[in-house]
């Protein structure tokens, strides 16, 4: 397949991609609004045409457990769900981080807490950037704000996976996974073979011959000072993903007075909120994280020297917006505006929340 120009869904726009970059599984359980992921790449059938497995698991827990295992012999594998479902995941996702392995981790946000509402939010922010199992881990976590970048950074987690051999998150709204738009897809790689997995992934457990020592891959260590030493060196490739790995936009900053900081499609409805306020002659611009980690500091404490304001916009109750107060040492008033419960704020919601609580 060469690259192709087409319109569809957020969520077809992933399973579209993971085919075309040449993954080898998917491992997943169905939960709206995230099921296209799977359906898609069930209707495609790619088993018959690249080879790869499609495997709907047992459970969730089964399903990030399968994404170990396939991870652990050096296959591109990833999994997909939401909200709840990944709540299930954390433990292995956990396990994963502490083995030093790359896969792809599709999180296509719901409400909640709990079963909450198949409506969009954004409330798993913590979640995801925090380490939402336990242990000192990272996640990388892309943040999509269209369904091109569903596309774009599918490609790009898998390929931060396995330049950090860690786990990659995925993080987008149900806003984008279900939203339909054009959509340029890449062209098709071939899979990587057993061959070349061998020489790419001399860590990975592909088995002991006369010239290869059979790889032990565990996050189990029981002498401190080794599982110290371990730590220690996880916390330097986090260092090193964030000096090289941050990526952001913004939208009308160069003589902004006032800022707007969101993530995904909040994100799209704050940069028409700040198109509107400048018609009103409000001098607002916009910064989006890409990545939620490593999270934007350097811009954004550059930006709150020129700025009277900071308003963060999330649908949630607020969470980034800690993260904003530390990149910027709380140096510049900062405020939340946010819609819970499945409810997708709208442009003029925003620009009110600008004027009353910012301005």
């Amino acid at each position: 397949m060469n690259e192709e120009v087409r319109l569809m869904k957020g969520n077809e726009a992933i399973a579209e991609t993971a085919i075309r970059c040449g993954a080898d599984g998917y491992f997943g359980y169905p939960i709206t609004p995230q099921s296209e992921v799977m359906e898609t790449l069930m209707a495609l059938k790619p088993w018959e045409t690249t080879g790869m497995v499609v495997l709907q698991a047992e459970s969730e827990v089964a399903a990030i457990n399968m994404v170990y295992g396939g991870a652990a012999s050096g296959k591109k594998v990833m999994t997909s769900s939401s909200s709840p479902g990944v709540s299930l995941k954390q433990e292995g996702i956990s396990y994963i981080a502490g083995a030093e392995l790359p896969c792809l981790i599709v999180n296509v946000m719901r409400g909640g807490p709990g079963l909450g509402t198949i409506q969009p939010s954004q409330a798993d922010y913590f979640q995801a950037v925090k380490g939402g199992g336990h242990g000192d881990y990272r996640l990388i976590v892309l943040a999509p704000a269209s369904v091109q970048e569903m596309a774009d950074l599918t490609a790009l987690g898998f390929d931060l996976a396995f330049k950090y051999r860690n786990p990659v998150m995925l993080l987008a709204d149900g806003v984008i996974g279900q939203m339909m738009e054009k959509v340029v897809l890449p062209a098709q790689q071939p899979r990587r073979t057993d061959e070349e997995v061998v020489a790419q992934c001399p860590w990975a457990t592909t088995g002991k011959t006369k010239d290869r020592k059979p790889n032990i891959i565990t996050s189990l260590e029981l002498v401190p000072d080794k599982q110290e030493e371990n730590n220690i060196r996880f916390q330097a490739k986090y260092k090193k993903m964030e000096e090289n790995e941050v990526r952001y936009e913004t939208f009308m900053c160069d003589d902004a007075e006032y800022l707007i900081v969101a993530f995904g499609s909040a994100a799209r409805i704050s940069q028409k909120a700040v198109e509107e306020a400048r018609k009103e002659g409000i001098k607002v611009g916009l910064l989006r994280p890409v990545t939620l980690f490593p999270f934007p500091k350097k811009p954004l404490a550059e930006l709150s020297k020129q700025v009277k304001g900071i308003l963060v916009v999330e649908m949630n109750a607020g969470q980034m917006i800690e993260d904003v107060k530390l990149a910027t040492n709380c140096s510049v008033k900062t405020e939340h505006f946010g819609r819970m419960g499945g409810i997708v704020p709208s442009p003029d919601e925003i620009t009110e929340a600008l004027k009353t609580k910012i301005m």
